[in-house]
């Protein structure tokens, strides 16, 4: 046997997440440089580690046990460097953090100087929608969650963050030929793209199209906002997006923001964390640094 650190992690993160493509989005690298890690891997094994039908990941039962294997031998490796930076006398340890996607716009900026002061600190964050969010929260596998929306029940305590602002937005040559839009209504047979049903942004179209009286003859169902941005701009159909995620595409002419009585919608980002809970000296230093600059970082950049 002679596997790699590097490859016991990459098979790790496509376990949990059950998917080439979304391991690599999460470990920043290419989906070939992720495959060719699986297979350099499994090649030092003889029984199969991994079946994939279709597009979809699954664990065989050996590869299930490796996969429980390979985390803890991550977790001895982590714990290594963590006794090495308490005897250096620094902030060591890890912070788990899990974020509905939308989140990723927001998140960094009040990560990057808290990490950059405190070396010993490692991340993991995992992005996924809002429903896995809750799940990682209600089971404490995580330090802190970040949604846009408030959490039922009183068993969580959260900080806001800033606020979050939604629009309808369009493909600009496609709004410009449509009448109905200049005089501030919808189209009867508007072709609508939402999120995935768990995604926080699809709670907040379906409540507003609900409460609007608006009937949706055509939808389209896609996973990402990212997937979602791209389809309407493209002119497949229009949506109704945080503004955190299309500023660019706004300021290039990508996309055109469609009046619309209701809107925008605003939430409000949240910290949220399990009422009670033990932190650990990282995610103590973590919350105390957000309190703290959580206004600057506001003003800095997302006004």
């Amino acid at each position: 046997m002679n596997y790699t650190l590097n490859q016991l992690q990459i098979f790790v993160k496509v376990a949990q997440t059950k998917s080439i493509t979304r391991a690599s989005e999460e470990l920043n690298l290419t989906q070939p440089a992720v495959s060719i890690q699986i297979k350099n891997f499994q090649s030092q094994f003889e029984l199969p580690l991994i079946e994939i039908v279709g597009k979809k990941v699954y664990l065989t039962d050996f590869g299930k046990e490796i996969a429980t294997s390979a985390e803890e031998i991550i977790e001895q490796v982590y714990a290594i460097n963590y006794k090495m930076r308490a005897f250096q006398g620094q902030l060591f340890g890890r912070l788990k953090i899990s974020i509905v996607s939308t989140g990723k716009y927001v998140i960094p900026y009040f990560l990057t100087d808290f990490l950059k002061e405190n070396q010993g600190v490692e991340l993991s964050m995992d992005v996924t929608n809002r429903g896995k969010v809750i799940e990682s929260l209600k089971k404490n596998e995580v330090d802190f969650s970040l949604v846009s929306l408030p959490i039922d029940g009183d068993q969580y305590d959260y900080m806001d963050l800033l606020s979050n602002e939604l629009f309808l937005v369009g493909n600009p040559e496609l709004v410009a030929q449509n009448p109905a839009f200049n005089q501030n209504q919808l189209p009867s047979n508007l072709p609508i793209i939402f999120r995935e049903p768990g995604s926080g942004t699809r709670m907040t179209m379906e409540s507003f199209l609900e409460n609007q009286e608006i009937h949706v003859v055509k939808k389209i169902e896609l996973m990402s906002n990212e997937a979602v941005k791209q389809a309407v701009i493209a002119g497949l159909g229009y949506s109704i997006m945080p503004i955190i995620g299309i500023k660019n595409e706004l300021q290039n002419g990508s996309l055109v923001i469609i009046p619309q009585k209701g809107l925008p919608i605003t939430t409000q980002w949240k910290l949220v964390w399990n009422h009670g809970k033990k932190h650990s000296p990282v995610a103590k230093a973590f919350l105390q640094y957000v309190m703290e600059h959580k206004d600057r970082i506001s003003q800095k950049y997302f006004k």
